[in-house]
């Protein structure tokens, strides 16, 4: 492992970000697995099951607790009155849908903030890389799941981060199915 490039995951136990951890398990020295609990209804499972992830895989787990989320939205996923679409409701082809299903479970930055902390811990821990879990689907609907916002991102972070952080992520160029 010595001598390879440090990474941090930003892991939810999701999809994306499960085959994210184990894909730069075996290119980086990951340093560290990133959770954040900013509220959300799934907040325990996610918890739960992103320690597991991370135990098995043999990574340093931590989680970061962002309560002040709810201050400020409404998502779907932090407000519990609020249903998260689901099954049916969630059609990616429809256009129409797919925004509807978006502003709903919309949450103002997230991502921009969980990859700015996580780039912050990235630097501490003298690691180059941090990965979240994106794919191409929901980059259609949600522009901070984008190659172009990783990019972008990648850039402001070279005026941010001493070592300048690059976020990177295997399966930013893949749909779910292709994921599988």
């Amino acid at each position: 492992m010595k001598g390879r490039k440090k990474a941090v995951v930003l892991l939810s136990s999701g999809l994306d970000s499960s085959v994210n951890l184990f894909e730069a398990a075996e290119k980086y020295e990951v340093v560290l697995a990133l959770t954040f609990d900013y509220g959300q209804k799934a907040a325990k499972q996610e918890l739960a099951h992103s320690a597991k992830l991370a135990e098995r895989v043999g990574v340093a787990h931590k989680v970061v607790a962002l309560p002040w989320f709810k201050d400020f939205n409404r998502s779907s996923l932090l407000v519990e009155s609020e249903p998260v679409p689901t099954g049916t409701q969630v059609d990616i082809q429809s256009h129409q849908t797919s925004l509807q299903t978006a502003k709903s479970v919309w949450v103002p930055n997230r991502n921009g903030i969980f990859l700015n902390i996580g780039a912050a811990f990235a630097e501490a821990l003298d690691a180059k890389i941090v990965i979240p879990g994106f794919n191409a689907e929901e980059a259609t609907t949600f522009p901070d799941n984008s190659e172009a916002f990783m990019h972008q991102l990648t850039k402001s972070l070279a005026y941010s981060t001493a070592n300048y952080v690059e976020v990177e992520c295997a399966t930013v160029k893949l749909e779910k199915t292709e994921i599988v």
